[in-house]
């Protein structure tokens, strides 16, 4: 059999197809200075930063719910289509979508949109959650990080979409929100705060030929 894979490194091997930059987003800013991974500027008190980061207290997309098994038809559509817009991306199945984005406490929220008269899935958003031992701080001794995962917006835009995403995962005590500058955040990056990140994700196929490709033409989130 000739096997083929897509894997994704923080490091640059030969030869990447494409290279995605992590943004950062805080949900407790406070927790994210005290253990080291933000810092305030010489300009910034805790007070001003925590106002800028603050969110809506509830979320703003009509019929915004958790995602249940009964949705997974609908929603699995929705993204098989979105996902065509891009040139590196997974053909879902059915049960292979049920099995990656269904929720799962402690690993997976994702959150689906409906029209209240036909029932169709008209948006999904979902993050995962990749915690961090905190090491050698009296205070703290974990960081709740959520990674941005699949998105797709048609009835509100993608931007409003993903503050309610924010809302949703500081509402699970997420301390912080990544994204990859892939597929269309772009869109919301800036508007919602997130910050550049100093570091990369080179994405590379395995036993497959494909030309190099910009950020915004990769349609896939590794969990």
């Amino acid at each position: 059999d000739d096997f083929q894979a897509v894997y994704t490194a923080g490091v640059v091997l030969p030869v990447p197809v494409g290279s995605c930059r992590y943004y950062h987003r805080s949900l407790d800013p406070k927790k994210l200075v005290e253990v080291g991974f933000s810092r305030l500027h010489s300009r910034m008190t805790m007070a001003r930063m925590q106002k800028l980061n603050r969110l809506p207290p509830i979320t703003s997309t009509p019929n915004l719910v958790p995602m249940t098994p009964e949705h997974v038809p609908g929603a699995h559509k929705l993204l098989v289509q979105y996902l065509k817009k891009f040139q590196l991306a997974v053909e879902f199945k059915e049960d292979e979508f049920a099995h990656w984005i269904l929720p799962r406490k402690g690993v997976v929220n994702s959150y689906v949109a409906t029209n209240p008269q036909t029932g169709e899935v008209t948006d999904l958003c979902s993050f995962y959650h990749l915690p961090s031992t905190i090491i050698g701080n009296a205070k703290h001794n974990q960081l709740r990080a959520a990674y941005s995962f699949y998105n797709v917006a048609t009835t509100v835009s993608l931007t409003d979409l993903m503050r309610d995403c924010l809302i949703l995962a500081k509402a699970e005590q997420q301390d912080v929100f990544n994204a990859l500058n892939l597929m269309e955040n772009d869109e919301f990056l800036d508007e919602l705060k997130f910050g550049l990140g100093d570091g990369n994700l080179q994405y590379y196929l395995y036993n497959w030929a494909c030309p190099v490709m910009e950020s915004k033409d990769v349609g896939i989130v590794l969990l």
